[in-house]
This record gives structure tokens, sequence and C-alpha cells, in this order.
């Protein structure tokens, strides 16, 4: 009985992990380039009370064996990196990657971090940053005489000079993606840095070799979708309250086995 009351308590531990996922993705509903989270879950581990293919006999073996679980645990939350939609805003420094892709960012530290966020600006020197004020990688600056700001779908960005009838190109934007863009490591802010999962970066032009395009006056809105993450606060609160009934339902057994010991 005891063994089923710690049974019962990693389920509930596992659905309300579940939940805390869910509430994270409903609170990131409106964050740029947000994926959202699922939990992955696993059992753990048994008690072999009677080995499968074990002898009964000299000449016979148990088919099945007798194996009693112990519960289940979440062992990952795994991204969903999956496209988000495209949202206009006609921001000449709002850029949305269409396609496979982050864009590179300069931390403080030195290190490059990875990001799906393309609400950029200008600072002061006129370099593009994002919202923290991070330079984008390779750094841009626009000059300050620039009239207008264009950005191609190959990373292309050009601007309108006075006094000039042909633009200037005066950089070009490059991506990164990861062989396993599940693997790396949020660190809040709309970035990520790379682990040993994700691999290392590998940068390019975008449009080509498998990375996507960028469009210019576009946001990537979030990709998660309230209508399945409210289906499945549902279904984690429907199990939560079995396993809960279950725990309850332990307890009462005991209370009946104390009785009838006395």
């Amino acid at each position: 009985m005891m063994q089923s009351l710690a049974v019962v308590r990693t389920g509930l531990e596992a659905e309300q992990t579940k939940m805390d996922v869910i509430s994270h993705n409903l609170a990131n509903v409106n964050t740029t380039g947000f994926k959202r989270m699922r939990p992955v879950f696993s059992d753990l581990l048994y008690e072999n009370q009677a080995q499968a293919g074990g002898f009964t006999s000299q000449a016979t073996n148990y088919p099945s064996g007798l194996q009693q679980g112990t519960g289940a645990n979440v062992v990952a939350t795994e991204p969903m990196v999956t496209q988000g939609s495209l949202e206009q805003t006609g921001n000449a420094l709002d850029l949305a990657i269409n396609g496979q892709g982050y864009f590179q960012i300069l931390l403080p530290s030195g290190q490059v971090a990875y990001t799906r966020d393309g609400s950029f600006q200008l600072s002061a020197q006129g370099q593009v940053v994002n919202a923290k004020g991070y330079q984008l990688q390779p750094p841009v600056t626009v000059p300050r005489s620039a009239q207008k700001i264009t950005i191609g779908s190959d990373g292309t960005v050009s601007v309108q000079l006075q006094n000039q009838a042909q633009p200037s190109q005066i950089g070009l934007i490059q991506l990164a993606n990861f062989i396993n863009p599940a693997g790396l490591q949020s660190n809040g802010d709309n970035l990520a840095t790379p682990t040993q999962a994700s691999g290392a970066p590998i940068t390019g032009q975008p449009s080509q070799n498998g990375l996507g395009t960028v469009a210019q006056g576009y946001l990537e809105g979030s990709n998660v979708s309230v209508v399945d993450e409210m289906i499945d606060m549902i279904a984690t609160q429907r199990a939560y309250e079995i396993n809960t009934q279950a725990a309850k339902n332990v307890d009462q057994m005991l209370g009946y086995l104390t009785q009838v010991s006395q």
C-alpha cells in the first residue's frame, strides 16, 4: 500500500510539471519567435519479482514474468521548433525568418547567442541591435544620412543615401542553424546558446544551404496554439484528479486494513 502512495506521488508530480509547461506556453503566446515546449514522460524503474524467461520447471519458463512499476517521471521539456506565423508590421527593421535558421546576437560577455526574434532597432551609433541593445552579428551599421533601409530575402542590407540615385549595400545578414535546434539552451530574453546536444552553429547566407529567407517588415509569432494548450490543460487536470482519487482510495484501504488488524 505504501508503495502505491509512492507511485501516485510520482504521477502527481509529473502532471504538475506538465501543467507548469502549459502555463509557460500560454504566458508566451504573444512572445515573438517563441517555440512551445512539451514535456517528455518516461516510466521509472521496475521491480522484477519474477523474471521473464525464468524457469518455472526444468522444461517451462515464465512467458512474461512479473514486473511492478514504480511510477512516472518527466525527463525532458522539448521545444517544438515549427514555423510560427508571419505577422506584418511594416517596420523596416522588423525581420522574420521564413524557414530554418537563427539570427546571431553578440552578448556583452563576448559569447554569441541565437534567436528567432527579429525585432531590431538602431543604436545611437547606427548599429542594428535587439531590444536589449545587443548587436546583430555580423555587425550592420546604418549611416546617419540613410533615407531608406532595404533588406532582401537573401539578407542583403542596402540603404538609399541623399543625392544618390542608386542604393548602397552596407552589409549582409547571416543566419545560423544547428543539427539539433531542440538542444539549444534557452536563456531568457528570447535568446539561446549552443550545447553539446545542439551541436556547433552552421552559418551561411539566407536562402542557401537549407537556411530560410528573411522577410522585411514582418515578425514571426509564437507557434503556441491557445486551443491546443487549453485542451492539454483540461486533460492534465483530469489526470491529476484521477491520481488524487487513487491516493484517497489507497488511504481508505490502509484505514480498512488498520481496523481489521485491530
